[in-house]
């Protein structure tokens, strides 16, 4: 049964704005019999607080993410990674509050999708994005290993629909590439690595993903043929501003912006030249970026060459076209560029599912917000047919005819 959604408070009431869809052939409201095939590319699961606590290595649990309190009784969440963040009581209530608490089971994130319209999603995780927040790649390899453990055993059985991205610790290559074979062999449909391997602030010393040290890990993901995902906030830490406007500073520019990074990392440095079948892409940090960013670096390869190593036989930009991709919730920046620059194959739709970042559930109006400007055939491939290609999920016979 869907969760019973409250009435829009006026924070929330804007969500439900829409200039509708007149000329629309067919639309996402979740009712209409003509509704498009859609894929949510990215939403989060809601781990047991104990689920690493009761699962790790005996070694690693006094290291684990948690809750500690000073001697004044203020209380601070405690990340390898990250600063101490002070944990105050903020009151949440209607939907920010149900935002919260949904999605327990994969038979309530299906009744919420039915309304909202989603008929499969990509699953990433929610207390675990801090699995890769240490600079130790074999315990954060051994918090991937738990929570993939536990997302096969919840969703393994929903994987048609609801399908776990693997987590891996890249900069332990060789536990690496176990972990991605066992996932691979289990049916994971994708892989998510952090947007940095090695978690911290920039160093030119530690390992990155344009370097050779990573072709073993390539050459096993080809041969896996699993997509690779890079998730918001799993390079460094994304709460470095304090004080005014932090919460605003830190989501769009220490959260959303490092995610260039490993897709640059991918398009420059020759490692699709390498391994031509790797499919890789940014999620929840939408697309408005990505032609400023892929003109950037076909700017820098032209212009720089005299300094360029190794020399490719395409464009940065290409690479991306032909391999990647990236997500988005609503961005109506980056659709007004899809068609110009030539990625319309290249973006994928989201409603975050239940984040607060996301379009749940008002998922229709928001698709109605943005995508107005689009054709039908356009939408069709962002909401759901892009990812269906990427993430190989079978198209249901109703829809087989309209997207034929």
């Amino acid at each position: 049964m869907a969760t019973a959604i409250p009435a829009p408070d006026e924070h929330n009431r804007w969500r439900m704005d829409s200039p509708g869809h007149d000329g629309w052939s067919r639309t996402a409201r979740p009712d209409d019999p003509h509704k498009y095939f859609m894929v949510s590319t990215d939403g989060h699961v809601q781990e047991p607080s104990d689920l690493w606590r009761t699962r790790i290595e005996e070694k690693y649990r006094d290291r684990l993410p948690g809750v500690v309190v000073d001697s004044s009784g203020k209380k601070f969440q405690k990340t390898e990674g990250f600063r101490p963040l002070r944990l105050r009581d903020i009151p949440f209530a209607g939907e920010d509050l149900l935002r919260n608490k949904s999605g327990t089971t994969p038979e309530e994130r299906l009744a919420d999708h039915a309304a909202d319209g989603i008929d499969c999603e990509i699953l990433f995780p929610n207390k675990g994005l801090t699995i890769w927040a240490t600079p130790d790649a074999e315990f954060s390899q051994a918090m991937c290993r738990v929570y993939n453990t536990w997302a096969w055993e919840v969703f393994g059985a929903y994987n048609d629909r609801l399908s776990p991205m693997a987590c891996v610790a890249a900069a332990d290559i060789p536990g690496a590439i176990a972990e991605i074979e066992r996932c691979a062999k289990l049916g994971f449909r994708g892989l998510s690595l952090p947007c940095k391997p090695v978690w911290g602030a920039p160093d030119h010393e530690a390992l990155n993903y344009n370097l050779p040290q990573f072709d073993p890990l390539w050459a096993c993901i080809q041969d896996a043929d699993l997509p690779i995902t890079f998730h918001v906030s799993t390079g460094r830490d994304p709460r470095t501003s304090r004080g005014n406007g932090g919460a605003v500073i830190n989501y769009a520019v220490h959260s959303l912006a490092p995610t260039m990074e490993p897709i640059a990392n991918l398009c420059a440095s020759g490692v699709i030249e390498r391994f031509p079948k790797i499919r890789f892409g940014s999620v929840e940090a939408g697309i408005g970026w990505v032609a400023w960013a892929l003109g950037a670096l076909d700017e820098a390869y032209k212009k720089h060459h005299m300094w360029v190593r190794p020399k490719l036989s395409r464009l940065p930009s290409e690479y991306f076209k032909s391999n990647g991709f990236a997500t988005f919730q609503e961005d109506k920046a980056g659709l007004d560029l899809a068609r110009e620059h030539d990625l319309i194959d290249n973006f994928m739709w989201a409603n975050d599912y239940p984040h607060h970042e996301g379009t749940w559930p008002h998922s229709a109006a928001a698709i109605e917000r943005t995508m107005n400007q689009l054709t039908d055939d356009e939408r069709a491939k962002i909401l759901g047919l892009n990812a269906a290609r990427v993430f190989k999920f079978d198209i249901p016979a109703r829809y087989r005819t309209a997207h034929a």
